[in-house]
């Protein structure tokens, strides 16, 4: 489907792509992820990345080897997610398991609850927090907990944008990058670039 997908955008040439779903490609493992991801880039004609993959690859950009999973998906996906991250190298130190009232449900979480279970977990100073799923809604609370230290927060969101931006070879510390993005390139140093390519996230 996703090959059908991605070329479906008429005249529109794209320069870069992100599969922003992340729980279907846990299932993959991340060797599986790549070999996928370099299918669909040799089809496209782009490069093309699971919001997975782009996690990665800017966990690895600010140099980190360990997390505190932040999720709220029911606990076998997050075991899945867990043990995703587990084979790509990365050490996962603790998971905050994230609640909407008594359920998991990762649309429903409000930027409040969000916020107060993160601040309830007492993580360290140090830690890289990774916020996963593209369908919570992160922005409002990372911005909030941006304030508590200067932690390294990444979203699954937020890896897809750092990404795109770093593959077209776009700034994420310029005047149009969103602050959280900005943040970013302060612990990866940033790239400049210049504007122009066009870049399309899948859903």
């Amino acid at each position: 489907m996703l090959p059908e997908v991605l070329g479906n955008f008429g005249g529109l040439r794209l320069d870069a792509a992100v599969v922003s779903c992340t729980g279907s490609h846990y299932l993959l493992t991340p060797e599986g992820d790549r070999a996928l991801c370099a299918e669909l880039s040799e089809r496209v004609g782009a490069p093309v990345r699971s919001a997975a993959l782009a996690i990665l690859d800017t966990a690895r950009a600010v140099g980190a080897e360990r997390l505190v999973l932040v999720s709220p998906y029911e606990p076998w996906l997050t075991e899945l997610s867990h043990a995703y991250w587990e084979s790509a190298g990365l050490t996962v130190d603790r998971v905050v398991k994230i609640r909407a009232g008594e359920r998991f449900s990762p649309y429903d979480v409000t930027t409040g609850e969000l916020v107060a279970q993160v601040r309830e977990a007492e993580l360290p100073e140090d830690a890289t927090l990774l916020f996963t799923g593209t369908g919570m809604f992160t922005f409002d609370a990372l911005a909030e907990l941006g304030r508590d230290s200067g932690r390294t927060l990444l979203t699954s969101n937020l890896a897809s944008a750092w990404w795109a931006r770093d593959t077209l070879g776009l700034p994420a510390d310029g005047p149009d990058a969103h602050p959280l993005l900005r943040r970013l390139a302060e612990k990866t140093g940033g790239r400049d670039g210049a504007p122009g390519p066009a870049a399309v996230a899948v859903s």
